[in-house]
């Protein structure tokens, strides 16, 4: 780390171009030429920014005393990927208010509910493809998580719309690190996805649908703010598609999880015969190892000073993710997939953050991050324990320059027999 108080800087007045060009390995790329663990850097038009690495760091961007959401996620960020006035963009107690609300819906018997759900989907779907000569396994993937999400969260889905609104939110996710074309299909996604969200929030409201109290649009329908107010019907959906989509994202580390079993076969051995352990152990370094998602966004709350460094308030911080997740200092091999290294693993919220870090409940880590996890699981083991499947020569490669990414190919797979 560097010791004295002036931050490295990046020469230039923008450079938001480099980002694009160097995807995930941005942020890695000039801490390694700075040899420091902060940099001071320009962006999305000229902004400035700090971007830190590293596990003292994700403490520092998760002290809520020190900063804040609201402000921080770029215009074409929430008009894609978030939604507008959704729990991501929250401050104080707030923002615990709805944190709770998210975290109400994550309990033990509503996480064995979806995986269910989700188990019952796949088999659906590999029935499906025994009929046929090959599946790419991503597209197909989306649309079991998105049957999963739709089920568990209460949401009606006719089987003639499936593909329009996976496709929906699919792309908002895709939008996430795109400029052009991609980002602009993530807006029409989440236009027409916010739509059809508000149009059922409203018939819940209007009694001109029923569905189960405990199912989570029931729960977000009929939640009141601190005020005791309801949610205004715009914010009531963006809020459910931050149940939905984050669910369909999974997809890219099911996808993943396949590669994994393709490059390191003998994985694939200890799925089949190892207890139960090594199949958590396994989806935490699918996580760990993978790219998902590459940095996030906060602003400073106050001035303060960290490290010999000083922040002014109101400035941009920028966490690296996927840098923290293979940092040396914090992973012995960090760039070899080895599951077994969470075998003794104590968890850190702050050295493990593929979905962020922090307190669930007071913070900003992903509410869903136990919900990812089991889906996993419940994917990954039925891949490996109830199907039989060949993997024809194709291009498995990813770039890491595409945020976010996935294998180039989606995955082939032919022969596919239900075991």
């Amino acid at each position: 780390m560097n010791s004295g108080n002036q931050i490295p800087t990046e020469k230039g007045m923008d450079h938001s171009v480099a980002l694009l060009r160097e995807g995930y390995r941005f942020v890695p790329n000039r801490l390694q030429r700075f040899r420091s663990d902060i940099f001071q850097t320009r962006m999305m038009g000229g902004q400035k920014a700090l971007c830190i690495s590293g596990k003292q760091a994700a403490e520092l961007f998760y002290d809520n005393e020190r900063f804040k959401r609201q402000g921080a996620a770029p215009k074409r960020i929430k008009e894609s990927l978030f939604g507008v006035g959704g729990v991501q963009g929250m401050d104080g107690e707030s923002h615990r208010h709805r944190k709770h609300l998210f975290m109400s819906l994550m309990t033990k018997e509503s996480l064995k509910k979806i995986a269910a759900i989700c188990r019952g989907k796949w088999q659906q779907s590999a029935t499906e493809w025994e009929t046929m000569d090959s599946i790419e396994l991503f597209p197909e993937a989306e649309k079991i998580m998105c049957r999963t999400a739709c089920e568990w969260v209460g949401v009606p889905l006719w089987a003639k719309d499936l593909s329009i609104r996976t496709k929906d939110l699919s792309d908002m996710i895709d939008a996430f690190g795109a400029a052009g074309p991609r980002h602009w299909k993530g807006r029409v996604g989440r236009n027409r996805a916010e739509k059809w969200i508000r149009d059922i929030v409203e018939r819940v409201r209007n009694d001109e649908l029923y569905v189960e109290e405990t199912k989570p649009l029931y729960v977000v329908a009929w939640h009141r703010d601190l005020d005791g107010n309801l949610l205004d019907t715009q914010t009531a959906a963006v809020e459910i598609l931050n149940l939905l989509r984050p669910i369909v994202a999974i997809a890219r580390f099911v996808t993943f999880g396949a590669l994994a079993l393709y490059d390191f076969p003998q994985t694939r051995e200890k799925l089949t015969h190892e207890d139960g352990q090594y199949v958590k152990w396994f989806v935490q370094e699918i996580r760990r190892y993978y790219p998902f998602a590459p940095f996030t966004g906060a602003l400073t709350a106050i001035d303060f000073d960290w490290q010999g460094y000083h922040f002014k308030k109101d400035t941009l911080v920028i966490l690296d993710i996927y840098g923290t997740n293979h940092s040396p200092e914090l992973w012995t091999e960090p760039n070899r997939f080895k599951p077994e290294r969470f075998k003794d693993w104590q968890g850190s919220p702050f050295d493990f953050i593929p979905q962020g870090g922090g307190d669930y409940d007071k913070g900003h880590r992903c509410a869903g991050e136990w919900l990812t996890i089991e889906l996993m699981q419940t994917s990954l083991t039925f891949l490996t324990q109830d199907l039989t499947y060949e993997v024809p020569p194709q291009d498995l490669t990813y770039s890491m320059t595409r945020i976010p990414t996935h294998p180039k190919s989606n995955f082939i797979m032919e022969n596919i027999r239900v075991k």
